[in-house]
């Protein structure tokens, strides 16, 4: 399990491009027949990739939870990305498609994969047990935004959120870009009381510019296809492709209000 440290927004300065990249970047989550974790400091957030290939695959509890089963404090959504990848919990079993979301709660003892595909994993530290609940990409609440001329025509799909999964603290949702636009949240904005994890899905050989930092001092990092990317609670998150794309966007920290943001002027970024 790779782990990212929390960072001051001082340091930022101090950091070239591969430092940035080790510290708020996640990649190679995807390997076939392995689950592949990181975990982020940063209100404790778990990130991660499985890749069944038809052999079961149980996610089990890593070293560093300290805890029998992965989900004994813990909750967690799986997103699907290719294929129909079968997920069993506790004798229970669901089918997750492409941009599909399975919740699980905690206290779930056991999650096993199988079939062919791969699902991105994301994680949150939980207190009590809510329900598992499976979203498919077609029922999600969609949130139509943005313009061409603007190049951010996207629908933004809300799967773990206060109206919709009920959770502990996740926050999760999906945005996918028309074909023409490029930019993602911009205005941006900050989240003082919640970490956001970032992950950029059919960018095929696409790059990505992402911008992070403190508004007025911000920096840039290059992404590919299946890149996760950090933004502690002081950074900005947004970004512009060379193509269209969709991201994951998973939230965990004080509050579950997708509200809660603190918009940043465009014209106050430097």
């Amino acid at each position: 399990m790779k782990r990212l440290w929390s960072t001051h927004p001082d340091d930022l300065a101090r950091l070239d491009s591969r430092e940035l990249h080790q510290r708020f970047v996640v990649s190679d989550l995807f390997a076939p027949g392995e689950i592949r974790l990181a975990y982020a400091h940063d209100d404790r957030m778990v990130v991660g990739g499985a890749v069944p290939t038809g052999d079961p695959i149980e996610l089990e509890a890593p070293t560093e939870l300290r805890s029998g089963n992965f989900l004994d404090r813990r909750e967690l959504a799986l997103v699907g990305l290719d294929g129909a990848v079968s997920v069993t919990a506790d004798g229970e079993t669901w089918k997750v498609g492409r941009h599909d979301v399975l919740y699980l709660p905690c206290g779930t003892k056991s999650v096993t994969l199988s079939d062919t595909g791969a699902v991105y994993i994301v994680s949150a530290p939980a207190h009590r047990r809510t329900a598992a609940r499976l979203a498919s990409h077609d029922e999600a609440a969609a949130l139509h935004l943005g313009s061409s001329e603007e190049a951010n025509e996207r629908v933004i799909r809300k799967y773990v959120h206060a109206d919709g999964i009920e959770s502990n603290q996740l926050v999760l949702g999906i945005t996918t870009l028309k074909q023409g636009s490029v930019w993602n949240t911009m205005p941006a904005h900050l989240h003082d009381r919640r970490t956001e994890i970032y992950f950029y899905d059919g960018l095929g050989d696409a790059l990505l510019v992402h911008l992070m930092g403190q508004p007025e001092s911000t920096r840039h990092l290059l992404l590919r296809d299946r890149d996760a990317v950090v933004s502690p609670p002081w950074s900005i998150h947004s970004g512009s492709g060379t193509s269209a794309y969709s991201f994951v966007w998973a939230m965990a920290g004080e509050n579950i209000d997708y509200s809660d943001v603190d918009s940043v002027s465009s014209g106050n970024l430097r």
